[in-house]
């Protein structure tokens, strides 16, 4: 491993460094290192979240395209609030059937009728 020399470290920044190393039974050389490896990990997973422009310019796009979708009554619809329901309106029955739990087997019930 390569040696590397810092000076004129911040007192406040090596004394954490210095509880971090204590609280892991590590050296503080160790200690850095681990420091540095996971600040490592961070900081290149803050990049891989970043988008190019060309990347940023098509999803751009894509947004558009998606909400230039007609205001239908069928795909355009999915996840969209009626503007003109009201919160006491009756939604969609989401009830269960009964004959599921009596252990009747619907196909054989449907050839018995």
């Amino acid at each position: 491993m390569s040696e590397i020399i810092l000076r004129d470290f911040d007192a406040v920044l090596l004394e954490r460094v210095n509880r971090v190393a204590e609280a892991h039974g590590w050296s503080q050389q160790s200690a850095f290192a681990q420091i540095i490896e996971q600040g490592l990990y961070v900081c290149e997973g803050e990049l891989s979240r970043s988008l190019d422009d060309a990347d940023a310019r098509a999803l751009q796009d894509a947004i558009a395209a998606m909400e230039s979708v007609p205001s239908d009554q069928g795909f355009a619809m999915i996840g969209r609030v009626d503007p003109d329901a009201h919160p006491g309106d009756a939604g969609p029955d989401q009830s269960i059937r009964q004959d599921m739990f009596d252990g009747r087997d619907d196909a054989a019930s449907a050839e018995k009728a």
